[in-house]
């Protein structure tokens, strides 16, 4: 291709022939049939009629040109009424200036379009918006085609790509190599990757693409199982982790010295993350709960562990408040029990900074808890033996490698509670072992959740004044800092409002995430003691503020977030005695209000997540989309059991053949040996 046709796919991130091979349709248009007019004319009828129909629908047919006209504004508009034998059509062609001289009465021509129906003055009819057309001759049989649909750039058009693709069918196969072990392709009937990546290009029929696809995606996802498996060997061979076992009764009598009694899935989750460090291979362990389901008690059991076992351990969190908070609520747990906690942060004076290194690394200090300033060069440890990474995906993967690397081979346990689907965390998280605390303690406040229409925001915040009246505190997110985000509420603005005109008795402040770091804390400080009682905040809030006395969660423009983010944020109130109450504020809009709707139905944030990832994709679903991750044409959803052959497929060669040496596996020993196909980047290396 030409230097010019080279830049505008650069553009959409297509720079190589591999690039190009991997680009796959993202639909499919079956041009093999036309409809007929009439055919297409009462498809238009019946959609009008119908209030829940798209009002046009895409459509292909040949007609006849019975007369043409042309209007000659800043946008040229050439009109055709074309008829078959079942009827005649209005077709428009809008910006296509000098067209009108190429089509004449009586030409023969193929038109896509959309069809709908247009009511001018008095008049009714359907007209077709035409797309694409070809004028055929007299004598020329229609062969039509099943037409692949390729993500567009702002230059280069699904059709240019098809084109250029199309023509380089042949070199472009040249870059495709087949990892599929023989014996696992002739299980499912595949033919070979070649075969089927032709047919997904250039399919024969919409079935035959589909077919083709699964192919693809099968081999996709048996490259991404094999080496989540390959790793997963690597770390239960290599060993070099400290045996921690615990003694008979340990459980017991920590929990014995508890004040209330741990749950079952606590004690269930407490009893494998004990196991996995009694082992000598590494625990790589993930860690989820939702709000309030103690994952915090569950790190304190591992702590106990480490240090009767004596080693250290150290617990990172992604931001101030969130550490300290940990180690408000772990230093009591465990101080009693002879384990001495200290903190680290970045805002801490040098003096006092120095004193904490010098206890880690001279091993008086059994518990390390900070943020990013643990993985600084100049922090060291006696004996480290246990990691925990509190939002782990909050952290890049060489952050969480150098925590990691204080040590030569530290148990490692991540914890979230950000709910993360089933099928996602069989992906993505892969080569983790998963502890799901799925009950929520005794007590704990259940949140009611309402939805209300914009229009009746001062409810909300009537509602607000009942609830400071009874000596409680109230959140207020408002997803913009300032009005460059057109549509979106302003928190500047609604600060001014909230000061002046709702609130002006009420201490009333703003936190978001342009504060300096000292700001953010000191305001957080004064909503924690109880001096402020309406918090004006953006989704800064979303993780680790623990505040028992606020009980109501105003978020506005609740439309804009997923529902994972909604519910992390709603987790932010219930953490009291009171009852509490989330408010989530959109427009008086049934797509919006009916998918709001299931955080009001209920607080499973599991069930929630994979409602969430269903509407939005896996890209977007709770910021998992990070830097350096490669785009799939499988979807872990859709594609869920798929995927799951396709591990089991991984997991049986691995077994059968850890090194890969026979000679049908060298291929997929190829695969994990480039780093560029092996594809084996996970959040949870």
């Amino acid at each position: 291709m030409g230097p010019e046709s080279a830049r505008k796919l650069a553009e959409i991130n297509i720079r190589t022939p591999r690039d190009l091979a991997a680009t796959y349709p993202r639909d499919y248009k079956d041009w093999r049939r036309p409809a007929s007019v009439g055919d297409v004319v009462r498809r238009a009828l019946g959609r009008a009629q119908d209030p829940q129909a798209p009002e046009s629908a895409e459509e292909i047919l040949i007609g006849r040109v019975v007369r043409t006209s042309e209007f000659r504004g800043r946008i040229p508009i050439v009109s055709a009424e074309l008829e078959d034998e079942s009827g005649t059509i209005k077709a428009t062609w809008f910006g296509r200036r000098g067209f009108a001289g190429k089509l004449a009465p009586g030409d023969r021509v193929f038109v896509h379009g959309r069809a709908q129906l247009k009511r001018t003055g008095k008049s009714t009819g359907v007209e077709l918006n035409v797309l694409h057309h070809r004028i055929l001759r007299e004598d020329e049989a229609y062969v039509g085609a099943v037409m692949p649909v390729y993500p567009a750039g702002k230059e280069l058009s699904s059709r240019a790509i098809a084109g250029i693709i199309e023509r380089n069918l042949d070199v472009l196969g040249s870059f495709l190599h087949d990892s599929l072990p023989p014996a696992v392709a002739a299980k499912h009937g595949y033919g070979s990757l070649l075969e089927a990546w032709r047919e997904v290009h250039k399919p024969h029929s919409p079935e035959s693409a589909a077919a083709a696809r699964e192919r693809l995606v099968f081999e996709e996802f048996f490259g991404l199982a094999l080496a989540a498996a390959a790793r997963r060997a690597q770390r239960l061979a290599g060993g070099g982790a400290p045996q921690l076992r615990a003694a008979p009764g340990s459980l017991e009598a920590f929990e014995a010295a508890l004040p209330f009694r741990l749950t079952g899935a606590q004690q269930r989750v407490v009893a494998q993350i004990w196991a996995d460090m009694g082992r000598s291979s590494p625990m790589n362990r993930l860690l989820q709960g939702d709000v309030g389901s103690g994952k915090t008690l569950v790190a304190a059991a591992a702590v106990l562990l480490a240090a009767r076992c004596g080693v250290q351990s150290a617990l990172m969190a992604p931001t101030e408040i969130l550490a300290a908070q940990h180690a408000a609520r772990l230093a009591p747990l465990l101080l009693p029990l002879g384990i001495r906690v200290d903190a680290l942060y970045g805002s801490m004076g040098t003096r006092e900074r120095e004193r904490v290194r010098g206890r880690f690394e001279s091993g008086e200090c059994d518990l390390a808890i900070g943020t990013h300033a643990l993985i600084v060069e100049d922090v060291a440890f006696r004996e480290l033996g246990l990691t925990i990474i509190d939002e782990q995906h909050r952290f890049g993967v060489a952050q969480r490698a150098k925590l990691r690397s204080k040590s030569r081979a530290p148990h490692t346990l991540h914890m979230t509670a950000t709910p993360i689907p089933r099928t996602l965390a069989q992906t993505k998280y892969a080569d983790l072992d998963l502890s799901i605390i799925d009950e929520l303690p005794p007590g704990r406040t259940p949140i009611e959740t309402f939805v209300l229409r914009g229009s009746r925001k001062a409810m909300a915040y009537e509602f607000v004044r009942k609830n400071v009246a009874r000596k409680r505190q109230a959140y207020v997110v408002a997803p913009a800092i300032d009005e460059s985000e057109a549509e979106l509420t302003s928190a500047l603005a609604e600060l001014e409002m909230l000061r002046n005109e709702i609130f002006p008795d009420l201490n009333v402040a703003l936190l978001h995430g342009r504060l300096p770091s000292r700001e953010k804390e000191a305001v957080m400080g004064r909503f924690q003691r109880g001096e402020i009682e309406v918090l004006l905040a953006t989704t800064v809030v979303e993780v680790g503020v623990d505040v028992p006395n606020a009980s109501v969660m105003v978020i506005l423009d609740a439309h804009r977030y997923g529902l994972a983010q909604l519910h992390q944020l709603r987790g932010r109130v219930g953490r009291g005695v009171a009852r509490s109450y989330c408010i989530l504020i959109a427009p008086d809009d049934r797509s919006h209000v009916e998918r709001l709707q299931i955080l009001a139905d209920t607080t499973d944030g599991f069930k929630i997540a994979e409602e969430d990832m269903r509407l939005r994709g896996t890209g977007e679903f709770a910021g998992t989309a990070q830097a350096g991750e490669i785009d799939l044409l499988g979807d872990v959803v859709q594609d869920f059991a798929l995927y799951m052959q396709a591990k089991a497929d991984a997991d049986a060669l691995l077994d059968a053949d850890p090194d890969l040496s026979l000679a049908e596996h060298r291929a997929a020993r190829a695969l994990l040996e480039g780093a560029a196909d092996a594809r084996a980047v996970f959040l949870s290396s």
